[in-house]
């Protein structure tokens, strides 16, 4: 894992998206997996900002959906799916044809796991995989435990998880994860994750001591050929 500590938020995004823009210059038809929450928010701005410039840029860009709270509708403003439509989708004019995404409030959960798996297994495996790190060391919603699974999961949710900003307003919470899996992460080409904010320090600090652990799901990145931390002073140790 290659570690970037920069200045600030402001210069973080920066840097990640420019990492994202060259990967769109080289290979216009990429594949990006992309996370919610607010560590990637600062960088979709400034895709945004890039696709008012060069819209042709990204006009063969396909998005996957890295993960999503279960059992709420879709339209609920916590969502996943909100987020992204909001900050990333909408923004990007990404057509239906180039977005694969979990539903919220499927009949069947494994079901739609296996669907998202059959379209990654058709079109990937991921180029460009957006990360963030959760407060208990999450990636996705791969909790920590004493396994990990492979593929496109439902998964339990942690406590913690239960705790994030995303879902505080939330009028009915969310039940169960649907989750790409480490597998399905690890594959990805060029993987960035993005770690900001002093409430991220002390998981980042266990992250960045070089040791695996299920226990700490985000630490098979060191595993990964091709991951580069971005982290701002902050969080950084």
């Amino acid at each position: 894992m290659e570690i970037l500590s920069l200045d600030s938020y402001e210069t973080l995004s920066r840097a990640a998206a420019s990492l994202i823009l060259t990967e769109l210059k080289r290979k216009n038809n990429a594949i990006l997996c992309a996370a919610t929450g607010n560590s990637p928010t600062g960088t979709y701005a400034l895709l945004k900002r890039s696709f008012d410039q060069q819209p042709g840029l990204f006009s063969s860009l396909r998005i996957f959906k890295l993960d999503e709270w279960g059992g709420v509708p879709m339209n609920d403003p916590g969502t996943c799916e909100s987020y992204l439509q909001n900050h990333l989708i909408g923004p990007l004019k990404i057509e239906n044809d180039r977005y694969i995404s979990f539903n919220s409030n499927p009949k069947d959960p494994v079901q739609e796991c296996k669907r998202i798996q059959e379209e990654l297994k058709k079109s990937g495996p991921i180029d460009i995989c957006i990360l963030g790190l959760g407060m208990n060391g999450h990636l996705a919603l791969n909790e920590p435990g004493e396994t990990l699974e492979a593929g496109m999961h439902v998964a339990k949710l942690a406590e913690s998880s239960l705790t994030h900003s995303m879902i505080s307003d939330m009028k009915m919470k969310p039940s169960y994860g649907l989750t790409f899996g480490m597998a399905d992460i690890l594959q990805s080409e060029l993987i960035l994750l993005i770690i900001n904010g002093l409430k991220k320090k002390k998981i980042a600090s266990e992250l960045l001591n070089g040791k695996i652990s299920t226990k700490l799901p985000a630490s098979f990145l060191w595993i990964h050929p091709n991951t580069i931390c971005l982290i701002d002073k902050e969080a950084y140790i």
